[in-house]
């Protein structure tokens, strides 16, 4: 049955006008998916990552800056639908700061760089097909930001989801868009490429490329990391944070043994019995957080090299057809890993970087905290944070994990969080205007629905 499926998921895809190489791409995952595959990367073939530069010691001055980043193109992936928060268009047009949408402060981010070192910089979305038409109606209230003769975004490629029992497409009538699915941002290296992307840049004389998710505003196009990036010679470079007790999830760079390349391992491919050790911060001190950084020359050669297919671990995600009907047929997605490129790279390195540059928008605790006093907006458009920890949010889901309900809770914005050391809702609370919250609070269930009156102060511990 298995050549039956991929037959009928490469006939689906070019009927779709799926260009060949996505298809050849899907093709050798499918390939793993039905030989078994897992993507496990056990702690026996690897090693801790060497201790990495720490950008805080690195000294870049300002002409090889400028020089980096005048060869530099910011990338940003836009693919994601914000549908953990009940959300059905692109996260990054979620108001942020005030009536500033995650893309506003992006676009903000950019021009200021660009008035700075008078640099052209430009700006490139990798969309999916289901946030790229609202996401470029939203970037027509920028007319300064495109670059004559460069893409302002290219799509992510789309495949069929597999029937878990058969790896056959899956058929839904109810809602035909669902049979399709993004094969993970891994695949931004054949998006970039099919669409042409990747040409039109190194032809207009760029080297570079910083991507990062759009829902990051600590993912700035920093000129210190430019200037070091482009000095270092490598042909890829991944930003990594000191992981805390709180980071015992999420990806972390490793070494593999057989030949000594970095490798990206997630928690889904860690096998069970490794995961104390994965979960171990004083043996892999330090997490990927997703903002990596490109030589475009290298990137181009290394997908020729391999004909497109440059063969990152398979992620094996289980969900059901319509995510919504838990009753749906159960369905395989086919994905893989932006920062899984780490291992293609001869000379791939990482540098250290500050928490502030990381700092996603995941869930609504997330959002609320980054709307709060407890960040501004500096000159540059960066997020500054008030203290070097920040509280920890905790909201009910019951009442505040969907965005709508979320902000019918809060509708005068979030209250003040600069003074706070945690703060944790149980229960249906509504917030009025100028609440402030100080130390660690915890505001307990009442068992109904209830209200914090304008400028009442929380207190605790």
């Amino acid at each position: 049955m298995s050549a039956e499926g991929l037959a009928a998921a490469r006939a689906k895809m070019e009927a779709a006008g799926v260009p060949h190489r996505a298809i050849e791409v899907f093709a050798h995952y499918y390939g793993e998916l039905e030989a078994g595959a897992t993507g496990m990367i056990p702690e026996a073939d690897v090693d801790p990552l060497d201790p990495p530069p720490r950008l805080a010691e690195i000294d870049v001055d300002e002409a090889t800056a400028r020089d980096a980043l005048a060869q530099t193109v910011v990338g940003k992936l836009n693919g994601g639908l914000g549908t953990s928060m009940g959300m059905d268009k692109a996260k990054s047009l979620l108001p942020v700061r005030g009536d500033q949408s995650f893309l506003d402060v992006l676009v903000e981010q950019v021009r200021r760089v660009r008035t700075r070192y008078d640099v052209s910089l430009p700006m490139v979305l990798m969309n999916s097909f289901r946030t790229r038409d609202d996401t470029l109606e939203a970037l027509g209230r920028h007319p300064d930001l495109p670059v004559d003769g460069l893409p302002q975004d290219f799509v992510q490629n789309r495949e069929p989801k597999l029937r878990s029992d058969d790896l056959t497409p899956v058929e839904w009538p109810a809602d035909p868009s669902l049979e399709w699915t993004p094969p993970g941002h891994g695949d931004l290296y054949t998006a970039l490429d099919a669409s042409g992307a990747l040409r039109a840049f190194l032809d207009a004389g760029y080297r570079y490329l910083c991507m990062s998710n759009s829902d990051n505003l600590g993912g700035y196009p920093d000129p210190r990391i430019a200037g070091w990036f482009a000095s270092s010679g490598a042909p890829y470079a991944a930003e990594v944070c000191r992981r805390t007790p709180a980071d015992v999830k999420g990806g972390y760079l490793v070494r593999r043994k057989s030949d000594g390349r970095l490798v990206l391992r997630e928690t889904a491919q860690t096998p069970p019995e490794d995961a104390d050790l994965a979960a171990d911060i004083t043996r892999h001190r330090w997490f990927h957080t997703n903002n990596l950084w490109f030589d475009l020359e290298a990137l181009a050669a290394a997908i020729e090299e391999h004909d497109g297919v440059l063969g990152l671990p398979l992620i094996r995600n289980v969900k059901t057809v319509d995510p919504a009907d838990s009753s749906s047929p159960e369905v395989i997605q086919i994905e893989s890993a932006m920062g899984a490129a780490v291992q293609v790279f001869d000379g791939a390195t990482a540098i250290e970087v500050e928490r502030d540059r990381f700092l996603p928008v995941k869930t609504t605790d997330d959002l609320l905290l980054v709307r709060s006093d407890f960040y501004r907006l500096d000159d540059d458009a960066r997020l500054v944070a008030a203290e070097d920890d920040a509280p920890l949010v905790r909201l009910d889901k019951a009442h505040y994990k969907l965005i709508g309900d979320f902000d019918a809770r809060f509708p005068a914005g979030p209250p003040s969080l600069v003074d706070a050391r945690s703060f944790t809702v149980d229960g249906d609370w509504t917030f009025g205007a100028d609440v402030r919250v100080v130390g660690e609070v915890e505001v307990a269930d009442s068992g109904s629905a209830g209200r914090i009156d304008d400028g009442t102060m929380l207190s605790g511990a």
